[in-house]
């Protein structure tokens, strides 16, 4: 296919100055702030608009109100979120977080969000694990359906344009336009100046020139086998970035969520809420054993009940909205530390008999489960029969968030590649080497405002419309066009199926350095045939030619994670390497993966300093530093 200069011109544009891509919280709160500052903003999702992925995220939205603990602080929640993500993460970004979390979540209630209430009336908080104290507001076990829902509204009202079922394949640039206070280690070289992309219903391209761009595409469980995410999650941001420059860090950290459905098979992966624990869930292997004590980290032992009366204490308090003098439950360990528990609870013979372990919460009131966790109670009783009230789940470990994304100023949320921005999911360096349940909701509401603002800034800076090269809108085009016109060609289903079943094998919760190398080579072999991936059909409503450019991004994605886990030689948060069990503070304390792509195509893989930590800061941690 050749496009004329006339052709190119043809193609349909929409000139702004912040495209957004991505319409979940991230998207929709940066598209809000974009527009509130006075940015003219095109907000572009792949499925229809109220349909994210963050719907999925039912538990709560972390945020240290102390309505339910006094004692709680932004400090406390500060530390935790630090000592959860084992001091890797960005310092400032947890203190932005820690700080502005409660006054998003306000600003989310005064625009109509209705969460559970306290008795005196105030936003209900329940306990997750890993907070030390009652924190994350929620709406039952619906928050996210909630969050998206108040957020959609609001970006109705303020009239932001919103393009639904339209996917960008690639990120367009042009000469450096203006500074955009990018993340450390960056910030020269092109600037990214618009998107192009295709209408998922028509196969028509569409064109996005933009003085700024917002990637808020999420995450990459599509990579995996079983995983919890929606088939949205395909990496499309992480691998736009790359595809520009711009430095991706801690990919090596992708977080399995210890309770995902295992059976029956159509659902496995699905994800059960931690609130199920959180309101008073019992993990038991085969045997009827309370296996999560035996997997404490020493140095946080004294955290949790020693007995189950003392367990069974604070769960009692906690229906009750009291505080109580008794420490919380094991099962709310860390999700690293629960996955891994579980992990070898049936690798050594002790699981459930779908493989996984039970997950119990009907010694509580059948009338305060169901009202607690109603999505739970129907998603069980409609897919797999079990009335949770009654017996226990079935549970085990799904692929469910990474940690890793694009390296982005703390402040503004830009990147190291001038004129792009990101949030959320896609964003890296809030958690760390771990995400504490809740944080994610927060993070996207606190980074999504600060990005959102940062790209109309940064847009308001650029007088006129930047110059979109048309060679890079041709060859997007004719990209996009190849795989209709090819015959004979690869199966990109085949590929993907094989794909998933490397990283779930080789890259999955414990690593060691023979299976890294191997799908290294694996995913060698994958990438190669990308190139000759033929599709039949035409373009309306083909999801094998949808998948292409899934599939590209997805090799690109499996390939960093593979080789910073292949780099960091210790265990630490969710990244844990059979070969090197240890965390080695000495040789990679406070020190991030990188991952660029180079002026020949290749990926590096190499390392930087943390920012340093203030010294304010690092007193809130006490011994954890």
């Amino acid at each position: 296919m050749v496009l004329a200069r006339d052709a190119v011109d043809q193609i349909e544009t929409h000139p702004v100055d912040v495209l957004v891509i991505g319409a979940g919280g991230a998207g929709i709160r940066a598209a809000i702030e974009a527009k509130a500052a006075g940015a003219s903003v095109a907000l572009v999702c792949k499925s229809l608009f109220g349909k994210a992925h963050t719907v999925m995220a039912e538990g709560g939205v972390a945020a240290a109100l102390a309505h339910v603990d006094p004692e709680d602080r932004w400090q406390t929640h500060f530390r935790d979120t630090m000592v959860g993500g084992k001091l890797l993460n960005n310092p400032r970004m947890a203190e932005l977080h820690a700080r502005e979390a409660p006054d998003r979540v306000r600003e989310l209630e005064a625009w109509g969000a209705v969460f559970d209430r306290t008795r005196d009336g105030r936003i209900l908080q329940r306990p997750f694990g890993g907070h030390s104290h009652p924190r994350l507001a929620h709406v039952g076990d619906r928050t996210g359906l909630e969050m998206i829902r108040t957020l959609q509204d609001r970006a109705v009202a303020l009239g932001i344009d919103v393009y639904m079922e339209c996917t960008i394949t690639r990120l367009i640039t042009g000469g450096a336009v203006g500074g955009s206070g990018g993340a450390r280690g960056g910030g020269g070289g092109p600037a990214v100046v618009g998107g192009f992309g295709y209408w998922r219903t028509t196969g028509a391209p569409v064109l996005f020139p933009a003085k700024a761009v917002v990637l808020a595409t999420g995450g990459i469980g599509k990579a995996y086998t079983v995983t919890s995410n929606s088939w949205e999650y395909s990496g499309d941001g992480h691998a736009l970035a790359y595809s520009v420059g711009a430095d991706l860090i801690d990919m090596e950290f992708v977080q399995f969520h210890p309770t995902g459905m295992v059976w029956p098979p159509g659902v496995r992966g699905l994800l059960v809420t931690e609130a199920v624990r959180g309101e008073g869930g019992i993990l038991r292997n085969k045997d009827g054993k309370r296996f999560m004590s035996d997997y404490l980290p020493e140095d946080r032992r004294g955290e949790y009940a020693s007995t189950d009366e003392e367990a069974a204490k604070w769960v009692t308090a906690q229906s009750q909205g009291r505080v109580t003098d008794a420490r919380r439950p094991p099962e709310l360990s860390t999700r690293d530390n629960v996955s891994r528990a579980i992990y070898t609870e049936v690798r050594e013979g002790r699981g459930s008999p779908h493989g996984g372990v039970f997950l119990d919460i009907s010694y509580l009131p059948a009338e305060h489960v169901r009202r607690k966790l109603p999505s739970m109670y129907d998603q069980f009783k409609e897919l797999a029969d079990v009335d949770i009230t009654k017996g226990p789940m079935e549970v085990g470990p799904t692929t469910h968030y990474v940690m890793g994304g694009v390296r982005v100023d703390a402040e503004t949320g830009a990147s190291t590649t001038p004129g792009l921005f990101a949030a959320g999911e896609v964003a890296g360096g809030m958690h760390g080497a771990n995400r504490l349940g809740g944080n994610s909701l927060s993070d996207l509401l606190v980074f999504g405002m600060r990005t959102g603002a940062g790209a109309a800034a940064h847009a308001a800076r650029i007088e006129a419309q930047p110059y979109v090269d048309p060679v890079q809108v041709r060859d997007a085009a004719r990209e996009l066009a190849a795989p209709l016109e090819r015959e004979g060609g690869e199966n990109p289903y085949a590929i993907q199926q094989e794909l998933q079943d490397v990283m779930q094998r080789l890259v999955g919760i414990f690593r060691i350095e023979t299976d890294l190398q191997d799908a290294i080579a694996e995913l060698a072999r994958l990438k190669a045939r990308w190139p000759g991936v033929a599709i039949g059909g035409g373009r309306v409503f083909n999801p094998g030619w949808n998948l292409v450019f899934e599939l590209r991004n997805l090799l690109v994605i499996s390939e960093a994670i593979t080789r910073s886990a292949l780099q960091r030689t210790e265990s630490r948060g969710a990244h844990s390497r059979i070969d090197h069990p240890e965390t080695d503070e000495a040789g990679w304390g406070g020190r991030n993966s990188v991952v660029r792509r180079t002026a020949d195509g290749s990926m590096e893989v190499t390392t930087t300093r943390l920012p340093k930590m203030p010294d304010e800061l690092r007193v809130l941690l006490g011994g954890a530093h």
